[in-house]
């Protein structure tokens, strides 16, 4: 894909400021480019992003260069083009619900070989050292040393780019198999939506016996709805604001409908109701005392939406009076990945996606933020 004809001076300029930031070239030759979408400033969070080359993080033969097929776009991704969550490094390539083709393995790297289907979530980094708690205990994203899979810096100082592109390079062990019963667009949401859902809810205990709670029903949402659904909870309530996504909720899964600015009395009708919670959200005035209301004695309330400010406060004996949890939960490891691949594939899982054309990653971004995606856009090369 060529960048749009009137980007093309926006296109070199991206180039040379890439050229400026990077650290040295990495020294494995290709005969294929590595260019993306490059978002510059903070502006380019309103469609403002140019198609240019970066250079990818430098080569180890632990590694995988990807040919990407599909990649979703992610909440993360507009957060990270305006530095909502702090300065992002520019120019950044944003995108980490990537699948594709691998086109260059390393010679260390066995459980990947040229021409398979994989994919590639939010993590591309972590120390992987035995003596490091997480990375010994299957928690890899939750390494002090994460990388993630753009904007962020490998311990050798190269940057890392992510998916609105034609290719990226990735630390093999983040790279999973995409299982033959999955389609590629579908699999994409997963990586980085589907596992910030199907962590919590596997670690929670979500199945038979409980109540399910999923707040906000959008990309990350419905996935919600989905798995807990296909884990057999005994009942699946979405949480919205309005109820015009009651329809498609209750096609995803859900059992009941809660509105909570239609009914004034929500959170008292259902009071006591809910085992689980997971909130999505990102609003900063999210009615968090509210939700907690909604939870049984032991009740967990899990937060995996990540306000840009700090969330509102909330009396203590909310949480005393029926001890109840409030908890974060982030993105996956790759054994979470790879084993909510398989229970997708075992379960005929089907995200609701909408697919968009990678040359019109700028109007898509924007459509994102206004809220139009239904329930995830996937960019196609």
């Amino acid at each position: 894909m060529a960048p749009p004809s009137d980007a093309s001076s926006a296109s070199r300029r991206a180039q040379s400021i890439a050229g400026h930031l990077q650290a040295p070239q990495a020294t494995k030759s290709t005969d294929y480019k590595f260019e993306g979408w490059l978002g510059l400033d903070k502006t380019a969070a309103a469609g403002n992003m140019v198609w240019g080359e970066f250079q990818p993080k430098t080569w180890t033969e632990d590694d995988v260069d990807i040919k990407v097929s599909h990649c979703g776009i992610c909440g993360s991704d507009i957060h990270t083009l305006r530095s909502g969550w702090g300065p992002s490094i520019y120019p950044c390539c944003v995108g980490h619900e990537i699948v594709g083709e691998a086109v260059a393995v390393g010679k260390n790297v066995k459980h990947i070989k040229v021409g398979d289907r994989v994919g590639v979530g939010a993590q591309s980094g972590s120390c992987l050292k035995s003596s490091c708690f997480e990375c010994s205990n299957g928690l890899e994203n939750y390494c002090t040393r994460m990388v993630g899979t753009y904007s962020s810096k490998y311990p050798d100082g190269s940057k890392s780019f992510g998916g609105y592109s034609k290719y990226v390079r990735a630390p093999a062990h983040f790279a999973v198999q995409i299982p033959k019963e999955l389609d590629s667009a579908e699999a994409a949401p997963m990586l980085c939506a589907g596992v910030t859902m199907w962590s919590p809810l596997k670690k929670a205990g979500a199945g038979p016996g409980k109540t399910v709670g999923i707040v906000g029903i959008g990309g990350l949402g419905h996935f919600g709805l989905l798995w807990a659904k296909a884990l057999g909870c005994d009942k699946v309530i979405a949480i919205s604001r309005g109820s015009s996504k009651k329809e498609d909720a209750l096609k995803m899964g859900a059992d009941e409908f809660i509105a909570t600015q239609e009914d004034p009395d929500w959170a008292k009708k259902n009071r006591r109701k809910l085992d689980i919670i997971i909130s999505t959200v990102s609003d900063a005035k999210m009615p968090l005392s509210k939700y907690l209301q909604l939870l049984r004695t032991n009740g967990r309330y899990i937060q995996v939406g990540a306000p840009e400010e700090a969330i509102p406060s909330f009396r203590i004996g909310a949480l005393i009076a029926k001890a109840v949890k409030i908890e974060g939960s982030s993105i996956g490891s790759p054994g979470e990945l790879n084993e909510m691949l398989e229970f997708a594939a075992k379960k005929n899982i089907h995200p609701f996606i909408e697919k968009r054309d990678m040359k019109d990653a700028n109007q898509a971004i924007v459509d994102m933020e206004d809220g139009k995606a239904r329930y995830r856009y996937v960019l196609c090369n």
